[in-house]
């Protein structure tokens, strides 16, 4: 079968490798020279099942009002006149109920936990470094961000998910170099099954990997439209020194991130993804002891610090209202001062460097994996901040569905289904 992948973050390069695993020829699309170096490129790097949680929340939009004005927020929202921004945040406040919020998060968590397996089942066959550490701390600052946390909480303990609610002192045990910091939690929670590592890193030893399996990629190369006749995907357009160019294909799976939205919708199919700009710093370690030794949260400032090797990354912010990538002084001071609060002699902030990734929304939180309204034509779109953590279940869901073979794990509230009703 003739494949063609659109996008060439974790997602895509995740499902390239599953199509050609099941013998597909496969081609992957992608604008940029290089793999992972949009959203996947400067993300958090946290592969965190027990963690993933649905922005929309309860008590979210209080939160939310309460930092608006804050110099150190973890939410930037610029009002525009633009009708699908405020359908997004409608969408979103009707999410944020509590049982609402429950559903959501046990289907981030299931694939978010296949997806986690996947990624164990592919290092035991192709080995390789990328950065990897294990546990994830999350500190809470104040007693209002241990109220807030309850409800995920609660879902641990219905799934049965290992977890830890820690003391500060016992914070410091699992993070020595917290011994330094210049704030004290009040408690934490840990997670020690959860882990994290480089997502561009691990990206491009697996666009080597699918590269020696067959797989074509061709960069530099802008999407300007799909091919579909009789109600069935055939190809893709692409631009051409010619002046366009028509790829044919049996399937075609689009994973642009938030571009996939402005792809889909001349055909009618309507995903409603909106960009949530994100930043990160990352910055080389000059002292062990007082650095992070894995992946940990700031609840109150939802931003993260993680350990990559000698580098550390600081990640964090969600900016509405802006879908330039530019760089916003406001939210890069944040991720100085979350750092600076925990680790303040980890590393020196003039040594800093600065990123920015659009994170493809949905309003509830989980992605939308596999079919649209088109035969032949296939999404895997949607996964927001938590894209590394789902990229190899996602890849493997689609690909299966792609050759008609039935996934692993149900798919219930994870396809765009859930937003025709």
């Amino acid at each position: 079968m003739k494949t063609i992948v659109l996008g060439g973050g974790v997602i895509g390069v995740a499902t390239a490798f599953y199509l050609a695993a099941h013998g597909c020829e496969v081609t992957v699309i992608e604008r940029e020279t290089d793999v992972a170096l949009a959203t996947s490129f400067g993300n958090a790097g946290v592969i965190a099942p027990g963690y993933v949680t649905p922005w929309a929340a309860p008590g979210m939009p209080a939160k939310i009002f309460k930092y608006l004005f804050k110099p150190a927020s973890p939410l930037i929202f610029r009002p525009t006149f633009d009708p699908a921004q405020w359908r997004w945040i409608a969408r979103w406040l009707r999410e944020c109920d509590l049982e609402r919020f429950r559903v959501n998060k046990q289907r981030m968590q299931r694939i978010a936990y296949y997806s986690r397996s996947c990624l164990h089942e592919f290092r035991s066959r192709y080995p390789f470094d990328y950065g990897q550490s294990q546990g994830y701390l999350q500190l809470f600052r104040s007693a209002y961000d241990v109220e807030l946390a309850q409800p995920s909480l609660a879902v641990l303990r219905d799934a049965g998910i290992a977890f830890r609610e820690v003391s500060a002192a016992q914070c410091v045990d699992i993070e020595p170099g917290l011994r330094w910091a210049r704030e004290t939690p009040v408690s934490g929670l840990y997670l020690p099954d959860d882990e994290a590592g480089d997502c561009a890193r691990f990206t491009r030893e697996l666009r080597s990997i699918c590269e020696t399996n067959g797989v074509v990629f061709r960069f530099d190369t802008q999407v300007t439209g799909l091919d579909v006749q009789g109600g069935t995907a055939r190809g893709v357009r692409i631009a051409s020194e010619r002046g366009g160019e028509l790829l044919s294909a049996d399937a075609v799976v689009v994973a642009l991130g938030v571009d996939s939205a402005a792809l889909l919708a001349p055909l009618r199919v309507k995903v409603p993804l909106y960009p949530v700009k994100g930043y990160s710093a990352t910055l080389p370690v000059i002292d062990d002891e007082k650095a992070p030794r894995a992946a940990l949260m700031d609840e109150s400032l939802k931003t993260a610090i993680t350990r990559f090797g000698r580098n550390l990354r600081v990640a964090g912010t969600a900016e509405l209202g802006d879908k330039r990538s530019t760089l916003r002084e406001q939210a890069l001071q944040t991720l100085l001062k979350v750092l600076d609060d925990w680790f303040p002699h980890a590393a020196k902030p003039s040594s800093a460097h600065f990123w920015v990734g659009r994170r493809p929304m949905t309003p509830d939180g989980a992605p939308l994996l596999g079919p649209s309204v088109i035969d032949g034509l296939w999404i895997n779109v949607g996964h927001g901040s938590t894209g590394w953590a789902m990229a190899m279940g996602s890849g493997k869901v689609v690909a299966d569905l792609v050759v008609r073979r039935v996934p692993e794990i149900s798919l219930e509230g994870l396809t765009l289904e859930r937003y025709r009703k």
